[in-house]
């Protein structure tokens, strides 16, 4: 990197601000100190802007990786005391399982988990992190291990609303977010200074709003849990989800940035990147860490030019750590929750969701996601959003549906008949193309399906295999059986659109005579049905 500019200076400056708040906030999430959210957001965003090449990218711990934890940590809580000990070993599990899908080239494996499902755990993980901060935020004394009981008693308490704490809080809220429509101006960092001035001259430790206090800086020697082989196992099953969630909404920021300004990054380097932050998070016993995406739109809004952002930003936390301890002590417990809330303002919008419903695209699928964390936890909801994708994607994949193509007037273009009235069909041709690729789940229904509706007088029937860039076994054994099938019926099989690699797989399944009869157009196949002879 060049040297940092006046530009990058003061974008870090400007989401260090933002970073020390939520480290606090989202070390709280998690039930942990909040020391461990503010060294691992200095680790973080240090590692990741030597190894990263994202020049927006904000790595630090995220609301929805410190609700991940709490819920893992809570759910080992029977078979452990230390969780403490627990938490570093997960974030260094975390931290491993980047680097090794680093090394394997795993980086496409984000895309299992949809836009979709993402939206609706995001919306779902914002109404329980926000219900869970609303004790903090009015001073109510509700706690409860599920949802509907800390809704229930939320409302149970709401006579008992400390009117100090209450007014805090919301004031704090309503500040930020009037604040979040000037960008140019560090709202978090006002808010934080707000609140600390209101707690020195108004006195509000004596009027019993709580405090985050005195934060220790200093940890015990680093000393992992060693768990029995069930509760290892456990916690492998428990990490694994969240890091899928870290690089889902971490990529998913640093590839959005990335567009936005012609950046050239790539899924395998980002993998490395987030994995050595991570194990230098869990090595200073912290959070997990990853690009959250209001870490990252902040750090662009304000102008950074470069990485360097990314180092000036926990350079300036640390030093605010080090002068400034104790005023950081006075800070209202809920100005914090209120940092936390109106962090997931966005996340709260259900426009996305209600877009999704207009689109008529995945909407049950992402609501799915969203009921699946409000009913059945963080951890099992964010399970449930994983398989909700793989089922999407292999229900799209096996659907039977095939189209019938003819040719437009003049031209060498064929298109869906029943899309193109003005598209012209052979009488004595019929060609078909699957609307998804041939695999071992739809082949053999959706070649099925082209042998039935093929007309009896059509004596040849062309497959376009434009969707299929390859072959399975399965795929590969009923597109010959299928062959095999037609040519008794009186059928000719021609293929269109064939790339060269299925061309060898059919000469090495012994079908040479099938791939003679392929052709790289439709028009061509179709030119040899009416008796020409192209290039096959």
């Amino acid at each position: 990197m060049n040297q940092p500019g006046k530009a990058d200076l003061g974008a870090g400056l400007a989401v260090a601000a933002l970073m020390l708040p939520e480290a606090v906030a989202y070390a709280g999430i998690a039930g942990l100190p909040p020391a461990r959210g503010l060294v691992s957001a200095i680790a973080g965003c240090l590692v990741y802007a030597a190894i990263g090449r994202s020049r927006f990218a904000i790595v630090s711990p995220t609301s929805s990786a410190a609700a991940i934890l709490a819920a893992a940590l809570a759910a080992l809580a029977p078979s452990s005391n230390d969780a403490g000990g627990l938490a570093t070993l997960a974030v260094l599990l975390v931290g491993i399982i980047f680097l090794a899908a680093s090394l394997l080239r795993l980086g496409a494996l984000a895309s299992f988990v949809s836009r979709p499902v993402v939206r609706g755990f995001a919306f779902g993980l914002a109404i329980t992190i926000t219900l869970r901060q609303l004790p903090a935020l009015l001073g109510i004394p509700a706690d409860g291990a599920g949802l509907g009981i800390l809704a229930a008693r939320l409302v149970e308490h709401l006579p008992a609303i400390d009117a100090a704490t209450a007014a805090t809080g919301v004031a704090a809220l309503m500040a930020l977010l009037a604040l979040r429509r000037v960008p140019a101006v560090p709202g978090a960092l006002l808010v934080l200074l707000g609140g600390i001035a209101a707690s020195l001259f108004l006195g509000l430790p004596a009027r019993g709003v709580a405090t985050v206090g005195r934060i220790p800086l200093h940890f015990a020697p680093l000393a992992l849990p060693i768990p029995d082989w069930g509760s290892f196992a456990r916690l492998v099953q428990l990490v694994v989800p969240l890091v899928l969630i870290l690089f889902s909404e971490s990529w998913g920021t640093i590839r959005t940035l990335a567009l936005r300004h012609g950046d050239d990054v790539r899924p395998g380097r980002e993998l490395a990147a987030l994995g050595a932050a991570n194990l230098a998070a869990g090595l200073l016993q912290g959070l997990p860490v990853g690009a959250g995406f209001s870490a990252g739109s902040a750090n662009e809004a304000a102008g950074a030019k470069s990485r360097w952002a990314a180092v000036v930003a926990p350079l300036a936390m640390a030093a605010a750590l080090v002068a400034a301890m104790p005023w950081i002590a006075l800070l209202p417990r809920p100005v914090l929750a209120a940092v936390v809330i109106a962090a997931l303002a966005e996340a709260l919008k259900p426009a996305p969701l209600l877009r999704l419903w207009r689109l008529g695209r995945d909407q049950y699928v992402a609501a799915a996601a969203a009921i699946g964390v409000l009913a059945l936890g963080i951890v099992n909801g964010m399970l449930l959003a994983i398989a909700l994708s793989i089922a999407a994607m292999v229900r799209r994949m096996a659907a039977q549906d095939v189209v019938r193509l003819g040719r437009l007037p003049g031209t060498h273009d064929f298109v869906d008949l029943a899309r193109h009235k003005e598209a012209e069909a052979s009488p004595d041709v019929a060609i078909w193309r699957p609307a998804e690729p041939l695999f071992f789940a739809n082949a053999e229904a959706i070649l099925g399906l082209m042998s039935r509706e093929t007309p009896a007088g059509a004596g040849t029937l062309i497959v376009s295999l434009e969707e299929s860039s390859d072959l399975d076994g399965t795929a590969l054994e009923a597109l010959v059986e299928f062959d095999e099938r037609m040519d008794r019926r009186g059928h000719r099989v021609l293929l269109a659109r064939v790339r060269d690699s299925i061309r060898d797989l059919l000469r090495a399944a012994d079908a040479a005579d099938l791939a003679g009869r392929c052709y790289y157009s439709v028009a061509d196949a179709a030119d040899a049905a009416a008796g020409g002879r192209p290039k096959s």
